[in-house]
């Protein structure tokens, strides 16, 4: 496309200050635009003074859950959402309502009974909304909190439920369990006033595998001392339940647990390393493959709540990148997009499921039972923010809405020599620039697939990790359009799904989409690129970004009544391609009114399509161009419904004919091997891979290719443009859907899928033809039947040339 020359130069910036101008310091895979979604949709469910009804019945609110949304909406940056929530426990006075008794048996002297779990959440919630802890409802929460922690008895080191007037002790009965405990860990490390009683407690609910329990158990012993009962039983530590049955594992806690240890250890704790590593490993290797969690008893089942909560405290951690991007997608994948606009969930956008089961069962009957989902979604925000329980409480969240900067027609440039960079060369004008080769940081063994190889070769040509830079002159500029393939490449594969994240959001920053897709700050009026929006349309909807939807109706602005996208600006793309407009169509596929048929127009005779689209007619057109045509002609708004064998709703004969005709001609050129080959006989990497993602797109079989291009994956990960030579970035980058055996629409999470899948059925009500199975390899029947055709047409042509010299040269008198 025309749009790398412009990318390349649309944005400049020097290694060091690229971090420091789009980038941020975002966590492995944190999604701040998912998580301001559910916090929008969290607030909904507020009343007007801050409160949300208790399932269980009564007259005090559920104020355990409006701490949980109040976490939720501060870590995404919405705090102001939650100040409804403080002011009525603070400055309405209803916070001693949850953490003693009082709120329950009004005016009895219960406000001297402490819940300590319940404080030590109420001191958390003072901290991370920015309340004064020493103050709150007239109570001192960091002086409360440590004096739940029991100095003696058997509960030393326990944050408990107690009473301060001994005429109401035997009426408490001491409840607290690790929740409560890690949240006092967290609120006293957050005062600076670590309590180490408190966090060997912590620790000692940790079993030797690494996860945390729940429930501080008494044991009977015939230990002696202090810690023991009267009746002869002491609170057993995690392993010493365990042969008990007293010590089941708990996600919620381990997750919990994790945060606490963190904090205390940013706080100044020690001896905390092991029992941090332990924690990280335990919750590594028990997620499950779909890439969730699970809590507790009766809660052990994979679900967003647990998973919410483990991924920030992963995230916290570190070293656990892959585990927490796949539990990112299992929250995003019960989440309400705007892609749920029509079904029942339409309204709701941002809403988080319990799993993905009940999100699918929702799309079709809507939202039954709003608590489980305020629950669900007020922790599995936690882990698309990705904020620590230790920072959050500290004020660290994510920026809020208000404070991303709008996109303005003027950019700040930075260069290494500080001069403005080149004016963009008009399109089709070539340039010489040279990809910047950053420091290798992901390696991958000899035994890896060539998939991971290659995967692993394109993350590390990822600057600062999230976007490509080239040279030119001397001045260093980032590639957009590389940066956009790299991401739609990975996808394909599978592979690095960390730097897929990051560089996803690089792309779909306000500055990163300004230079891109508008051309700032060469444009001095206003401006938007097809291509480029149509690529960041994909990009952001892989991603689940809000953005999509501004930049699909940029996009769908340039489309004209004939279907055509006419990009404006001083550097709009003259040289309209049928790969562009290929991409629009795919960006717009849920509506793409006229293009299609726009399309369908350009086909050549044999089946192809013209490489540019102001070609009325042709006889035979290009591989690459057809193999665009044939995706964006197969391409819909995803659905988990098997591709139709027969002509799909909405679909014109036409438009089936005209599909089956090309996936038939890109049948012709590629080798028993599934490669196209070039001058001379090498391998064409770059076509072959579009013909082999096209044709998978088709329902047909790409190995052949998939198993050729991986043995032409280089020992570096990379691939070569000819025979020999090093490693080529765009060969390398062109191949990976080859070498994948896919395309990036059938990937994991992809935002499109295909509509049909040949061959088609006998039954086909079109009349289209029908192609016969191509798994061996052999051509469709179509074609056989059209050859045969062509071959029968040939021989009477050639007779007719023989009769016809026949009788001239009986005129001239030859000898017969």
């Amino acid at each position: 496309m025309r749009r790398r020359s412009l990318a390349a130069v649309a944005f400049a910036v020097s290694v060091g200050v690229v971090a420091a101008l789009l980038t941020g310091t975002a966590a492995a895979a944190n999604d701040p635009g998912a998580a301001k979604a559910n916090s929008r949709w969290l607030a909904t469910k507020l009343k007007p003074d801050g409160t949300l009804e208790n399932p269980n019945g009564g007259e005090l609110p559920d104020h355990g859950l409006m701490l949980d949304v109040l976490f939720a909406l501060y870590a995404s940056g919405d705090g102001a959402k939650a100040e409804p929530i403080m002011k009525f426990l603070d400055d309405e006075g209803h916070a001693s309502d949850y953490f003693t008794w009082d709120g329950l048996v009004p005016g009895a002297g219960y406000d001297k009974v402490i819940v300590g779990g319940s404080l030590a959440k109420m001191l958390v919630a003072a901290q991370v909304s920015g309340r004064n802890p020493r103050n709150v409802d007239g109570y001192d929460l960091v002086a409360e909190t440590h004096a739940a922690v029991m100095r003696k008895g058997p509960d030393k080191g326990r944050i408990s439920d107690y009473s301060k007037d001994p005429e109401h002790t035997g009426a408490v009965n001491n409840d607290a369990n690790s929740f409560g405990q890690a949240l006092g860990v967290i609120g006293l490390a957050a005062a600076g006033e670590n309590d180490r009683v408190a966090i060997d407690r912590l620790l000692s609910q940790q079993c030797s595998e690494g996860y945390f329990r729940l429930l501080f158990e008494y044991i009977p012993t015939k230990e002696t001392g202090d810690h023991v009962t009267p009746s002869g039983h002491k609170v057993s530590t995690c392993d010493e339940g365990k042969p008990l049955d007293r010590s089941p594992k708990d996600g919620d806690a381990t997750g919990l647990g994790l945060s606490a240890l963190l904090a205390a250890r940013k706080a100044g704790a020690t001896g905390l390393d092991a029992p941090i590593a332990k924690a990280v490993s335990w919750l590594k290797a028990n997620q499950t493959s779909g890439g969730g969690w699970g809590g507790g008893v009766s809660t052990e089942a994979p679900n967003t709540n647990s998973t919410g909560m483990i991924v920030q405290a992963l995230a916290d951690a570190g070293g656990a990148d892959g585990a927490v991007d796949k539990g990112v997608r299992y929250l995003k994948s019960a989440q309400a997009t705007a892609a749920d606009s029509g079904t029942k969930l339409a309204g709701e956008l941002g809403a988080i499921a319990y799993n993905p089961a009940a999100y699918e069962d929702a799309r079709t009957s809507g939202i039954s039972g709003v608590d489980t989902w305020i629950r669900a979604g007020a922790q599995a925000s936690l882990g698309l923010s990705q904020v620590g329980f230790y920072a959050l409480a500290k004020g660290k969240t994510q920026p809020p809405t208000s404070s991303v900067p709008a996109p303005t027609t003027t950019t700040t440039i930075i260069t290494t020599s500080v001069t403005p960079p080149p004016r963009p060369k008009k399109a089709g004008t070539p340039r010489a620039a040279t990809v910047v080769q950053p420091p290798a940081t992901i390696a991958t063994p000899d035994t890896a697939t060539p998939a991971a190889r290659l995967g692993a070769y394109l993350a590390n040509r990822l600057t600062d990790g999230d976007h490509v830079e080239v040279t030119e002159d001397g001045k260093t500029y980032v590639d957009y359009d590389a940066t956009a393939d790299v991401v739609l490449a990975l996808r394909a594969l599978d592979q690095q799904p960390d730097s897929v994240a990051r560089a996803s959001q690089f792309l779909v920053k306000p500055e990163a989409v300004q230079a891109y897709a508008h051309g700032a700050p060469y444009e001095q009026g206003e401006a938007s690129y097809a291509g480029p929006l149509a690529k960041l349309v994909l990009v952001a909807e892989f991603a689940k970004a809000d953005v999509a939807g501004q930049l699909r109706a940029d996009l769908v602005k340039l489309r004209g009544i004939d279907g055509k996208f006419t990009d404006t600006g001083s550097f709009a793309d003259a040289d309209e391609t049928v790969e562009r407009h290929a991409w629009a169509v795919l960006a717009t596929a849920a509506d793409p009114g006229p293009a299609v048929e726009l399309l369908l127009s350009r086909q050549c005779a044999d089946g192809t399509f013209p490489k540019h689209l102001d070609t009325a007619e042709c006889g035979s057109g290009d591989l690459g161009a057809t193999a665009a045509a044939v995706t964006a002609l197969a391409a819909r708004p995803h659905t988990d419904a098997a591709p139709s064998t027969r002509r799909p709703d909405g679909w014109s004969e036409r438009r089936v004919s005209a599909f089956a005709a090309a996936v038939g001609a890109l049948g012709v050129r590629p080798t028993g091997e599934g490669v196209v080959t070039g001058e001379g006989g090498e391998p064409d990497v770059a076509l072959s891979a579009a013909v082999a993602a096209a044709r998978q797109t088709a329902g047909l079989d790409a190995s052949g290719t998939a198993r050729s291009l991986g043995e032409l994956v280089q020992a570096d990960g990379g691939l070569t443009k000819g025979s020999a030579g090093a490693t080529d970035f765009p060969t390398s980058l062109a191949a990976a859907q080859g070498v994948a055996g896919r395309s990036w629409l059938t990937a994991a999470d992809s935002p499109l899928s295909p509509a049909i899948r040949l061959p088609l059925t006998e039954a086909n009500p079109s009349g289209a033809p029908v192609l016969a199975a191509e798994q061996s390899g052999s051509p469709p029947s179509w074609l056989i039947w059209g050859l045969a055709g062509l071959a029968v047409l040939l021989l009477l042509t050639v007779i007719a040339l023989v009769f016809v010299l026949r009788r001239f040269t009986r005129k001239k008198g030859a000898t017969p």
